[in-house]
């Protein structure tokens, strides 16, 4: 069975949400005994923050599919440079938070973001993708 582009983004999607869901978990856990109160929610801001990226990822490559390769490549570099700008502003407003154990919500979003990595390897690397135009 072949797959379509629709449903490797929709599995795509579907497996980052549950790495970040169990980085949540997992996360706010360890957090809570390393930070207490500051960890959980250090935890659950950074695989939040992780998920958005996943998912601003995904669209960026669901808009750029439909595009010429230059326009692929201006969407998905743009796509980069908006979370770059969007992760910026976030550390600079979380940075003098009190609520905010940072080495906790650093490897959380490390961990998620290698998670989301690994999610879409997998991923790409198990479909069935037709390949069109060549002759």
């Amino acid at each position: 069975m072949v797959d379509t582009v629709g449903s490797v983004f929709r599995r795509v999607i579907l497996l980052s949400i549950g790495v970040v869901v169990l980085i949540a978990i997992g996360g706010s856990g360890l957090g809570f005994l390393v930070a207490g109160e500051a960890g959980v929610v250090s935890a659950l801001i950074g695989a939040a923050v992780a998920l958005l990226f996943s998912i601003l990822t995904v669209l960026s490559f669901w808009v750029g599919y439909k595009l010429p390769l230059g326009g692929f490549f201006g969407v998905v570099m743009g796509g980069w440079l908006v979370k770059f700008v969007v992760f910026a502003l976030a550390l600079l407003s979380l940075r003098e938070a009190t609520f905010i154990s940072g080495p906790v919500f650093f490897f959380s979003v490390v961990s998620a973001v290698l998670g989301g990595l690994a999610v879409d390897a997998w991923v790409v690397s198990k479909a069935k993708l037709t390949i069109e135009g060549i002759s």
